[in-house]
């Protein structure tokens, strides 16, 4: 991954504050956008999502997922020009009250400070999506694959 890749990828990861997340219920597809923080090593990304939307019921402990990062669509941009990143990997629930848990609420909301009062309401779960490939888009047919080690090293440089 050259240096321009690494650039546009941390720029995805630290610019953008919501996620397409799209997850299997009742073995559909089905798709949500959600905001998200990511841990500082790039290891993964935080969600704080409702058991009343329909994407949470996908979210079990090692479910799949793929999500969508983009930049933009600006009216005078080319659409196949948009940058973006997709993620696939596995969920990982993480359990109230654990230290796990408060840590990750506390980046959660350091990175999304209004979203403190959904800490205090029950059907909410935090959540940690753990990318394990990727696809970068740096626009038309400039794509190459990503994988966890180039999240990491993309957020480090920065």
């Amino acid at each position: 991954m050259d240096q321009d890749a690494r650039n546009l990828l941390r720029s995805l990861l630290l610019g953008q504050r919501l996620l397409a997340l799209a997850v299997l219920v009742d073995d559909r597809p089905v798709i949500g956008q959600v905001p998200f923080a990511l841990r500082p090593d790039g290891s993964g990304l935080l969600i704080h999502v409702s058991r009343l939307a329909r994407h949470t019921a996908g979210l079990t402990n090692d479910a799949p997922f793929s999500a969508l990062l983009q930049l933009p669509d600006l009216p005078e941009a080319d659409p196949l020009q948009v940058p973006r990143l997709t993620l696939e990997g596995k969920a990982d629930l993480l359990e109230r009250g654990s230290e796990a848990y408060d840590q990750a609420a506390a980046l959660y909301q350091e990175r999304l400070p209004t979203s403190a009062i959904t800490f205090q309401l029950g059907d909410f779960r935090l959540v940690e999506l753990v990318p394990e490939k990727g696809r970068l888009v740096g626009g038309f047919a400039r794509a190459l694959s990503v994988r966890p080690e180039d999240l990491k090293e993309a957020l480090q440089e920065g």
